[in-house]
């Protein structure tokens, strides 16, 4: 098996600094299953990190969690060296936490650019740096031909831009993106992961993925958690995942191939 082609990276990940987003013995149950089961993981600056797993393994509860959805039963959230487990999602983005939604989340009757100005206006900014602002994203996420388009008439591949930028509004330190790749056509999947992996290049972010279309992801990704049953099963490269026996027998399939 050939290994996974990780792009080139300009930004060198400190694994002992202190501003990264940890979690340490979550846990979440429901009724008496515990759903999330003492689950640790960490996020640094300037990385990638992919949280995989089949159905119902608790990576989407993990995930939720994080960004302050769902509240643990047990277990500690760290943003750099605040506890934030009990923190609303509000306070989060405040301190640097930035989110996509799976679902859309454009504003579908606003054209492009008032979808970032609607995110904007609740910035500490004046109206001249809020216009500012919007159209630097524009640029830099090639929509300034599209800033007057509403956003229900964009192809899937350009409203994930338009959605992509949106999140970037409030400057994060670190982005947890909830499956970038789905309702985006084949075509635009790999303008999607070079996004991706320009927020880690250019602006040196964190960002947390979780999504089903593996292969994409780990072409990716630095790092790779798999969850099974509620639990973290393999932390690892890419490489080290797609090749791992036991990762194989449950979640990939021995035929998988990258």
């Amino acid at each position: 098996m050939r290994s996974i082609q990780v792009p080139d990276r300009n930004i060198e990940v400190d694994h002992g600094s202190d501003l990264a987003l940890r979690a340490q013995g979550l846990v979440k149950r429901y009724g008496s299953r515990n759903v999330v089961d003492g689950v640790d993981f960490s996020l640094f600056p300037g990385e990638i990190v992919a949280l995989l797993g089949p159905n119902g393994a608790g990576k989407t509860t993990s995930f939720y969690t994080m960004l302050g959805f769902v509240k643990p039963n047990a277990g500690t959230i760290f943003l750099g060296n605040h506890d934030i487990t009990n923190w609303p999602m509000h306070r989060r983005a405040r301190h640097g936490l930035g989110y996509l939604a799976q679902e859309p989340s454009a504003f579908r009757r606003m054209s492009v650019r008032d979808n970032l100005l609607a995110i904007l206006e609740f910035q500490d900014l004046s109206k001249t740096e809020q216009q500012e602002r919007a159209s630097k994203l524009l640029e830099e996420f090639h929509l300034s031909h599209l800033e007057s388009q509403r956003a229900d008439t964009l192809s899937g591949g350009e409203r994930r831009r338009m959605e992509i930028a949106r999140s970037l509004t409030i400057d994060p330190t670190f982005i947890l993106l909830d499956e970038p790749f789905t309702g985006v056509d084949p075509k635009s999947i790999h303008e999607i992961q070079k996004l991706i992996a320009d927020l880690r290049e250019s602006r040196g972010l964190g960002v947390l993925l979780t999504d089903h279309s593996v292969r994409e992801t780990l072409a990716i990704a630095d790092r790779v958690y798999l969850m099974f049953d509620g639990k973290v099963r393999f932390e690892g490269s890419p490489a080290e995942f797609a090749e791992n026996r036991d990762v194989r027998n449950f979640y990939l399939g021995n035929e998988f191939r990258v």
